[in-house]
């Protein structure tokens, strides 16, 4: 239930929000500042579940789970071994610097900007109670909208992760082909191999 009320008048649900919301903000700064790429992932953790704590608030109980299942357990989890199993460098390292961080800066600025006007707009004077908005966040209602009415951004969203994953193998595989010597045809690591056998002779 929508309704208006008057400024200035602030509530405990609110406060919590406002906590959760600094919380996230700050651990989402760290994750894309910090140098440790496993401090990174943590962070990011943090980030994640803190979105989750908002979604609770908002009396959408479902999509919380969803973002605590799906997000924090799996993609920082796959983040995770994916640092492990492509042997990154994970500690400090200007491998991974950019001189770009000005502009980078710049952008992400002028969109929070534009999203937190269009936001504060739409919700400036607008207040709902959360005990009379659980309907909307069960999983029922979640599944009948998205289902009914966007069943195909659902659809294409799927097939941009599985794009996405199919890009990522196709990146992390190493080409088997760069490593053959174009004169004798033998690989490196069997040329090393073969090296390592006479030596032991």
């Amino acid at each position: 239930m929508t309704t208006t009320r008057a400024l200035g008048s602030t509530t405990g649900v609110e406060i919590t929000f406002i906590l959760i919301g600094l919380l996230t903000f700050g651990a989402a700064v760290l994750t894309v500042t910090v140098r440790n790429l496993v401090h990174a992932a943590l962070w990011l953790v943090v980030a994640l579940g803190g979105l989750a704590g908002c979604y609770l608030l908002l009396a959408a109980e479902f999509v919380a789970w969803v973002q605590v299942l799906i997000y924090v357990g799996a993609v920082a989890v796959l983040l995770l071994f994916g640092l492990m199993l492509t042997r990154a460098p994970i500690g400090r390292t200007t491998e991974l610097d950019s001189g770009n961080r000005w502009a980078a800066a710049v952008v992400g600025l002028a969109t929070a900007g534009v999203l937190v006007s269009v936001i504060g707009d739409a919700v400036r004077t607008t207040w709902f109670d959360p005990r009379q908005a659980v309907v909307n966040g069960t999983a029922k209602a979640v599944g009948t909208s998205l289902f009914r009415y966007w069943v195909l951004p659902f659809e294409l969203l799927s097939v941009l992760l599985l794009a996405a994953l199919v890009g990522a193998i196709v990146l992390s595989r190493r080409d088997v082909s760069d490593d053959v010597d174009a004169g004798t045809g033998i690989s490196q690591a069997q040329a090393t191999q073969a090296q390592a056998t006479e030596a032991e002779a």
